[in-house]
């Protein structure tokens, strides 16, 4: 009987990574599990989401409605603000709706993606809705994976941590994509059932279109693909240092273009309805009107691309500069010199386990239109090396990246 996999922590395909993440684990799942699996993917804009992904029914996909964050939790989560104290309360349970419910007892397992999702990246009412949701699958008797994640850290908080352990122990497997992930839970005394692998978006196959439209003006020394993000935008601001990205990032482009690079500006989170909020695009078209485009030089990329055709175009470009996790793994899956620009774990580790070193990582802090310029130098002296390198670790990390689904199958089996 065919397998039924419901995906957890993924809502909409608006950020190019969560549609990275669900056709590259879905393509794992038909291979491992056989091509009749049933996979359940969550959405709030199900006509877009289909669309973005026509042939997605072929591919044994159903979009069902996003099961909504409880206002409880929300509630909660505020009074923790005020009343600290109620940190060391357990978290409400969470009482799943009539669909939610039914959803979680039709399948076979629940799959929990979106790569950092257990995090405090996005606040202690979503983390604790998602670990909800994990709960109930549990009480039901359901395996439940964390699926190529990065996880925390949680130390700031350890009420939370503690609470986030004992539930970690409980999953059936925990897959992380990165070694300072593994580190984290070793030290947390988490480790059983937990997994190294690779994320699965390393095997998402590009899908080729024409950039005849849009692509720049050749300069005399190639193109650069530049992602920037107003996420980073946002963590800048906070350290005090409002407009600060825009800044750096303009002076950037302007001396690049001067010194004979084109510049391909490439968003790679832009909400599907468009909305401007935490949307590449308008922050980039923002950035292309303050450079203008130095003599054809600095182009961007037109909307409504799916994740395959941005990695295609990634993979046409000499190197790359990039802010988000999936953006700068297409880049780095297709063979190209990257340099991330890192707010969280996520990028050092890959970083860290694909070189052995975090050099190609810039952090968030650090970005001005200097160091972006030493890390594009720096590509350019090391880019024999860096081709190489990636040449011979590829095919290693894209076996990898299957482990995941070898365990599932393994899992599921009993």
């Amino acid at each position: 009987m065919a397998k039924r996999i419901y995906l957890t922590g993924q809502n909409n395909f608006g950020n190019r990574g969560c549609e990275a993440l669900v056709r590259s684990t879905v393509a794992l799942l038909r291979r491992q599990l056989g091509g009749d699996v049933k996979v359940r993917v969550p959405s709030n804009d199900i006509v877009r989401d289909s669309a973005q992904w026509p042939d997605s029914a072929d591919c044994g996909v159903a979009f069902v409605p996003t099961p909504h964050e409880p206002w409880l939790y929300v509630q909660w989560n505020r009074l923790c603000r005020f009343v600290p104290g109620w940190l060391h309360l357990p978290w409400p349970k969470l009482r799943p709706s009539q669909a939610l419910a039914e959803e979680l007892a039709a399948c076979d397992a629940v799959l929990i993606i979106g790569g950092d999702n257990y995090s405090l990246d996005y606040g202690l009412a979503s983390l604790f809705f998602f670990v909800g949701i994990a709960e109930a699958a549990l009480r039901l008797g359901k395996p439940v994976a964390l699926w190529g994640a990065s996880v925390g850290p949680f130390a700031r908080l350890p009420a939370v941590e503690r609470q986030m352990e004992a539930h970690l122990r409980r999953l059936n497997l925990i897959s992380v994509r990165e070694s300072h992930t593994r580190e984290y839970l070793r030290q947390l005394g988490v480790a059983e059932n937990v997994l190294s692998v690779v994320d699965s978006a390393f095997l998402m196959v590009p899908q080729e279109i024409s950039t005849s439209e849009f692509w720049p003006k050749a300069g005399t020394l190639g193109v650069v693909g530049l992602n920037v993000s107003p996420l980073i935008e946002n963590v800048r601001s906070k350290g005090g240092d409002k407009g600060g990205i825009r800044r750096e990032v303009t002076g950037f482009i302007k001396a690049a273009a001067a010194e004979g690079w084109s510049i391909l500006l490439i968003p790679h989170v832009a909400p599907l309805n468009g909305s401007p909020v935490n949307n590449d695009g308008e922050y980039l078209r923002e950035l292309l009107a303050e450079t203008g485009d130095c003599g054809g030089q600095v182009s961007i990329v037109p909307q409504g691309l799916n994740a395959p055709q941005l990695k295609y175009l990634i993979s046409q470009c000499r190197f790359f500069i990039g802010a988000r996790t999936h953006a700068t793994i297409a880049a780095l899956s297709t063979g190209i010199p990257t340099i991330s620009i890192s707010y969280s774990i996520k990028a050092r580790g890959i970083n860290h386990d694909l070189f052995g070193h975090e050099r190609y990582v810039l952090n968030t802090a650090t970005v001005s239109a200097g160091t972006l310029m030493e890390s594009l130098q720096c590509l350019a002296r090391e880019e024999d090396a860096i081709r190489k390198h990636l040449s011979e670790r590829l095919p290693e990390w894209r076996r990898r990246a299957g482990l995941g689904a070898e365990v599932l199958a393994a899992i599921l089996s009993k």
